[in-house]
């Protein structure tokens, strides 16, 4: 099953080792399903976990937000797109990972942005929480 994580997931899990965000991550890193990757989800994590504010605020994003992006790239399955969508009106960004999910044949897209959540499912590919993709994974049904 391959999975494209919204930035969100990545960062909430790199400042705390403990709710769905780091569980989805160490269910993945311990071989559970496949994620998609792409440049853009790589720079939007870099850009994000590089404010100041958050780097004051979370001692560990300011210590392990490289090594962090390092694992996640090499572990990855690396996506490109070839069209571009105009799925989510509020958020042009958002199509990105709507992209990069088609592309790569994912199964669920994993994002905590009610942009993208409000579309659901998009040619077979489901919108959902982390809370929901957890419970699908506990259940064996992801």
């Amino acid at each position: 099953m391959r999975v494209v994580l919204d930035a969100n997931i990545y960062i909430s899990s790199l400042i705390s080792s403990q709710g769905n965000p780091a569980t989805i991550i160490n269910r993945w890193l311990s071989g559970e399903f496949d994620v998609l990757l792409s440049q853009p989800i790589i720079d939007e994590i870099s850009r994000v976990t590089g404010y100041e504010r958050l780097q004051k605020k979370y001692q560990k994003i300011r210590e392990r937000r490289l090594e962090f992006i390092e694992l996640i790239s090499k572990q990855s399955i690396w996506s490109e797109s070839t069209e571009t969508l105009a799925i989510v009106k509020a958020d042009e960004s958002d199509n990105r990972y709507l992209e990069y999910a088609i592309a790569g044949g994912a199964t669920y897209m994993v994002t905590g942005d009610e942009h993208l959540l409000s579309v659901g499912n998009y040619q077979g590919i489901s919108i959902i929480t982390p809370a929901v993709f957890v419970t699908l994974l506990e259940m064996g049904n992801a």
